[in-house]
């Protein structure tokens, strides 16, 4: 029977962090938990579990996952989000899996629903719902890229998507939402060159919100429907705006 450690990361998660951990519990054979500097209850609900996280400075998700692989026992890991609830289904089959896994280069995707304060939607940019991100893997062949936006796991050949549905609670208040745009495309102008373009920000933007409110049927999901639009038509401006704005700077300095 091959042991599976649970390696979460947490950051000022208390709103979610019990609904996260229960049902993992059924599954863990180790938790392995990297918290990055939480100042509301997360330490406290963890240490209800016993559990005695792994303080970590924050620099990029994907550079926190490795970290917290690293410190696993087992070379099976399960990695989570403190946003991400399993429900029983995705526990049984991965319980199901742990007699069969042995390829080393095989990986296992979980099906993963997408909520926006709290209500189901059918689309975030740059996702539609449900998604099926690598969560569970053999860290000998599989890690993380360190990217600073839309890491994910690399070095695995096959992947097979685990039955059930993972309920991915991200967004909860409308704060959370311009907030995560600004960090985000900040993140990935610091790695990525964009060419500076205020018309193709403008441009872009209107693109964003007819593909994902209209073409995806966001329009359907009410008012969250409507700032899932935003939030792409935001992230999009944002993206060349920034840049755009950086270099007239840098112009009138010179």
């Amino acid at each position: 029977m091959t042991s599976i450690s649970v390696c979460l990361l947490t950051f000022n998660s208390e709103r979610l962090l019990r609904k996260c951990i229960e049902p993992l519990r059924a599954l863990a054979d180790e938790f392995i938990v990297v918290d990055s500097g939480s100042a509301d209850a997360t330490l406290k609900i963890l240490a209800e579990f016993g559990f005695s996280p792994i303080y970590r400075a924050y620099t990029t998700h994907g550079d926190q996952m490795d970290h917290a692989i690293t410190q696993a026992s087992n070379d099976w890991v399960l990695c989570v989000d403190s946003d991400e609830i399993f429900d029983l289904d995705t526990v049984k089959r991965i319980n199901e899996l742990k007699p069969t896994l042995a390829d080393t280069r095989t990986a296992y995707r979980i099906s993963r629903y997408w909520y926006m304060l709290g209500t189901p939607i059918r689309a975030l940019y740059p996702v539609s719902s449900p998604d099926y991100p690598v969560r569970l893997f053999n860290r000998t062949n599989v890690c993380f890229n360190d990217v600073p936006v839309d890491d994910k796991p690399v070095g695995h050949e096959l992947t097979i998507i685990v039955e059930g549905r993972v309920r991915h609670d991200t967004f909860h208040t409308v704060y959370e939402v311009f907030n995560k745009a600004n960090g985000y495309t900040s993140r990935l102008n610091s790695y990525r060159k964009i060419e500076p373009s205020l018309l193709r920000a403008v441009l872009s933007a209107t693109g964003a919100f007819i593909k994902w409110y209209l073409l995806k049927g966001s329009w359907r999901d009410g008012r969250v429907g409507v700032l899932a639009g935003v939030y792409a038509s935001l992230y999009s401006f944002l993206k060349y705006f920034k840049p755009w704005v950086v270099n007239n700077q840098s112009g009138r300095e010179q």
